[in-house]
């Protein structure tokens, strides 16, 4: 025994093969070329908003934000994303929890639905709610009648936002409780659990990192959406222009500092973004 063992630890170690099989020359051609196309296409166009917008120093920089209509964009920009997050919430929690916990005829249709503001134009999700609400809409008369502003109005705004930003939370929560599974739902309902008890205590903790992930990548997309919002909002100064909106109008008026000050503030908002989409990533793979 005590021989087999020695032969045991006699035996070679194993080879294991490199994962790759290219010259290192190759792999480092291969990151150069990568890091030189983020330089490109990222790093140096964030660099330059940064540049621009501190070009003629930090006091021209902070009252570009002091300026009645600046003011104005931000809050409604935080006005249409406070709106848009819970609701988008609630429809991708409800949504996500429907494809992965049941079959039921319409399911892949459904699933397919979720994905559509991914492969429709913002513009042209813009220019539908134009043709439903719209002056001369399907619904423009009637809401002529009883004085209701859509179009042109908060209102469109936050339509246009909801229809783009709604598939983020969905998306990211279907696959995690379809990888979960529902025995400890079943399980936490056969011990006498009620609905309400079951998702509270176990489907939402499980869930909880993914849905803060989601609601990231929507908080992103709703601060920064542009094309819907521009058909919908109709452009009125200190009235329906989100921040996005007015960058270009001081950009079109050649108020360069300021079209780079707020969007240094976007900017800012994208990398802060970027540190928490990071940390969620890493406690979704510790979990």
């Amino acid at each position: 025994m005590g021989g087999l063992l020695s032969k045991r630890k006699r035996l070679p170690p194993v080879n294991r093969k490199p994962l790759t099989t290219e010259a290192p020359w190759v792999r480092g051609l291969l990151i150069a070329g990568a890091l030189l196309y983020l330089a490109f296409i990222l790093f140096i166009p964030l660099s330059v908003v940064f540049f621009k917008a501190f070009e003629k120093g930090i006091w021209i920089y902070l009252q570009s934000f002091t300026d009645p209509e600046a003011l104005s964009a931000i809050r409604l920009t935080l006005f249409v994303t406070a709106i848009v997050i819970p609701l988008n919430m609630v429809f991708g929690i409800a949504a996500a929890w429907t494809i992965a916990k049941f079959d039921f005829i319409g399911k892949n249709l459904l699933t397919t639905l979720i994905d559509l503001p991914f492969s429709v134009s913002p513009v042209i999700s813009g220019l539908l709610f134009v043709l439903l609400f719209g002056a001369h809409g399907w619904f423009g008369p009637w809401l002529r009648e009883h004085d209701i502003k859509i179009i042109f109005a908060v209102p469109g705004i936050v339509l246009a936002t909801l229809f783009v930003t709604f598939p983020f939370v969905a998306r990211e929560l279907i696959p995690l409780m379809q990888a979960q599974g529902s025995d400890e739902e079943e399980a936490g309902m056969t011990l006498g659990a009620s609905g309400f008890q079951t998702f509270f205590h176990i489907t939402l903790p499980n869930i909880r990192w993914g849905l803060i992930y989601g609601v990231v990548l929507l908080s992103a997309r709703a601060m920064g959406e542009f094309g819907a919002v521009s058909v919908v909002s109709g452009h009125i100064r200190g009235q329906t222009n989100t921040v996005p909106l007015h960058v270009e109008i001081l950009y079109n008026e050649y108020n360069f500092t300021g079209a780079f000050a707020m969007s240094s503030l976007l900017a800012l908002f994208g990398l802060v973004t970027l540190v928490v989409k990071s940390y969620v990533e890493r406690r979704m793979r510790q979990q």
